[in-house]
C-alpha cells in the first residue's frame, strides 16, 4: 500500500468526488478577485499530482515565493470547506441545524429579536424530532440571553419553560455524555489490548464497569443513553469473551435504529457499525444462517444511495463488508474461493488508503494472510503477517501475538524446520513478553518444542492426537477462545491427525451443522 503525503490540503482535494470538485469551480468563481483566481490554479496543480511535491508546486505557480504558498493553501482549504459545506447541508441535519443557528444569531445582533425567536423555536423543535439535544442546549442558551437582556414581549413565564427545558435537556447531556465516555473507552481498552487474557484483566474491566455505568440504566429510553448503553455491553461482553451477551447487544444496538428509522440517516456510521457487530456476534458463535441473513441485510443497505453518495459511510460499509466475506469463507471452509476477493479488497485498500486508520489495515491483513493459510499458500501467507509484524506499533497486542504464531506455523507448513527452534523462541518470548500467552499456545509450544527433535516422523501422529486431545476440552474455557477465534488451532491439528486439508475438515463441520438444523 502506498505512503501518502501528511499535507492537509492535498489530502482534502485528493478526497473528492467529481461532482465535488465541479461543485468548487463555480462556488470559487463567482468571485473574480485575484486571491480567487491563484487559489484556483493552485488547486488544478494539486489535482493532477500524485504525490505531494512543493517543488513541482512552486514551479507550476510562477510569481509565487515559498512564503506566499502557505497562505494560498489555507485560504483554499477554507474555501473548499466552505464549497462542501453548501453542497452538503441539504443532506445533513447537523449542518442545518447550525445554519439555522447562525442565521438566529445574526438576527440577534441586528436587534431583530423576536424573528431571532421565532428561527430558534424552529431549529429547536428539528433538534428534538433528531435527538439532537447538544445543539437544544445551544439553542436554549441564546434564548436565555435574548429573553434576559431585551423585552421581547414573548409568551408568558417563558422564564420557567426555558429554565424547565435547560434543566431537562442538561439532565439528558449528562447521562449520554457518561455512557458514551464509558463505551469510547471501553473500545479504546480493545484497540489497545484485544480481548481479556486473564481473570486479572478481566476483574479490572469488571470493575471499571461498574465504577462507571450510570445508575438505574433499566429507566434510560432516549435514543442515544441507549445507543451508547448497548455499545459499552457490547464492548464489554466482547473484552470478556462472553459471545452470547455480545450478540445480545448487537442485536438490541441494531433493533433500536430498525425501530427508529429516522435515526438510521441522522446516525448512519453507527447503524454500519451496529450491522458489523452483529456480524461479528453470529461469526463468533458460528450461527451460520443468522450471519447469511444479516449480511444480506448489510449488503443491500450498502447499495442505497444515503451509503453509497458519502465517502465515509461507502468506505466503512467496503471495509465491515469485506471482513464480513472473508469470515463467511472461514465458517465454511472455503478460503481458495475467498481468495478470489482479495483483488478487489486490495484495489479497494489501496484507493482509500488515504481514509483508512492503521487498526483497520492491521486486521485486514491478518484476515487476508489467514485466507492464504487456509488455502495452502503459506508463502503468500507470510507476506501479509509481515506487515502486521512490522508496522503494527503498539497498536493490538494481541492481534500482533497471533500474526506470530500463524507465522510460526506457516513455517512449518513450509518445512522451514532448521528456523523452528528460533522462531518458536522469539514468538514464545514475545508473547510472555505481552502477558498473551494461554493454556492452548502453552501446549502449542510445547508440542513444537518436543516434535522437532524427540520424536521421529513414524510417531508424529500420536503426538498430535495427544496434542489434539489437550487443547480440545479448551474450547469452551473463556480465557482460551481467544486463541480459536484468531487461528482455528483445533481444526489445523486435525487436519494433521486425519491427513486432510484444513479447508476439508471445517467445510465438513459447516456441513454436519447444517444437516443438524
Amino acid at each position: 500500500m502506498s505512503n501518502r503525503t501528511h499535507d492537509i490540503l492535498f489530502q482534502l482535494i485528493k478526497s473528492l468526488e467529481k461532482a465535488e470538485k465541479r461543485h468548487f469551480k463555480l462556488y470559487i468563481t463567482r468571485s473574480s478577485g485575484k486571491e480567487e483566481l491563484k487559489i484556483v490554479r493552485l488547486f488544478d496543480v494539486l489535482d493532477k499530482q500524485d504525490v505531494y511535491d512543493e517543488k513541482s508546486l512552486l514551479k507550476k505557480l510562477p510569481g509565487t515565493e515559498k512564503r506566499q504558498l502557505y497562505n494560498l493553501k489555507t485560504h483554499l482549504y477554507k474555501q473548499i470547506l466552505a464549497s462542501l459545506r453548501l453542497l452538503k447541508s441539504a443532506d445533513s441535519i447537523d449542518l442545518q441545524l447550525n445554519e439555522q443557528f447562525d442565521y438566529a444569531h445574526i438576527l440577534y445582533k441586528k436587534g431583530l429579536f423576536v424573528q431571532s425567536l421565532k428561527l430558534l423555536e424552529r431549529a429547536k423543535e428539528l433538534a428534538k424530532a433528531h435527538q439532537k439535544f447538544y445543539f437544544t442546549a445551544q439553542v436554549i442558551a441564546l434564548e436565555k440571553r435574548i429573553e434576559n437582556l431585551h423585552i421581547t414581549h414573548s409568551v408568558q413565564n417563558r422564564a420557567n419553560i426555558l429554565a424547565e427545558e435547560a434543566n431537562a435537556v442538561s439532565k439528558h447531556i449528562d447521562v449520554v455524555s457518561r455512557v458514551s465516555n464509558l463505551s469510547l473507552q471501553l473500545f479504546s481498552w480493545f484497540t489497545l489490548h484485544g480481548h481479556a487474557r486473564n481473570e486479572k484483566d478481566e476483574a479490572g474491566v469488571r470493575k471499571f464497569m461498574q465504577q462507571n455505568l450510570p445508575p438505574e440504566t433499566h429507566l434510560l429510553t432516549g435514543f442515544y443513553e441507549r445507543l451508547y448503553l448497548y455499545q459499552s455491553y457490547c464492548w464489554y461482553a466482547f473484552i470478556r469473551q462472553d459471545f452470547i451477551q455480545y450478540y445480545r447487544y448487537a442485536q438490541k444496538w441494531v433493533d433500536i435504529f430498525e425501530s427508529n428509522p429516522l435515526m438510521i440517516r441522522v446516525e448512519t456510521s453507527h447503524y454500519i457499525k451496529g450491522l458489523h457487530y452483529l456480524l461479528n456476534a453470529h461469526f463468533d458463535l458460528r450461527n451460520y444462517r443468522e450471519f447469511s441473513v444479516v449480511l444480506k441485510k448489510f449488503e443491500q443497505f450498502a447499495r442505497t444511495p444515503r451509503v453509497q453518495e458519502h465517502d465515509n459511510f461507502r468506505i466503512q460499509a467496503f471495509v465491515y463488508i469485506s471482513t464480513a466475506k472473508i469470515n463467511q469463507h472461514f465458517m465454511h471452509g472455503t478460503f481458495k474461493d475467498g481468495l478470489k476477493i482479495v483483488p478487489e479488497i486490495e484495489a479497494k485498500l489501496e484507493e482509500y488508503a488515504l481514509f483508512l486508520d492503521q487498526h483497520r489495515i492491521m486486521v485486514m491483513n491478518y484476515k487476508i494472510a489467514t485466507l492464504y493459510f487456509g488455502s495452502g499458500d503459506y508463502s503468500t501467507c507470510i507476506d501479509y503477517l509481515q506487515q502486521i509484524m512490522h508496522n503494527s506499533g503498539e497498536l493490538r497486542t494481541d492481534l500482533q501475538c497471533y500474526a506470530r504464531v500463524l507465522h510460526l506455523l506457516a513455517h512449518y507448513e513450509l518445512g522451514n524446520y532448521e528456523l523452528m527452534e528460533s522462531l518458536t523462541k522469539s514468538v514464545y518470548r514475545f508473547m510472555a513478553k505481552m502477558e498473551n500467552l494461554t493454556v492452548v499456545e502453552e501446549e502449542m509450544f510445547k508440542f513444537l518444542r518436543h516434535s522437532f527433535h524427540n520424536i521421529p516422523a513414524k510417531k508424529l501422529k500420536p503426538e498430535l492426537e495427544l496434542f489434539l486431545q489437550k487443547i480440545k476440552h479448551l474450547e469452551k474455557n473463556r480465557f482460551e477462545t481467544r486463541a480459536f477465534a484468531y487461528l482455528d488451532l483445533v481444526s489445523w491439528v486435525e487436519s494433521k491427525v486425519y491427513s486432510k486439508p484444513m479447508s476439508d475438515v471445517i467445510r465438513e463441520k459447516y456441513l454436519a451443522s447444517k444437516r443438524k438444523n
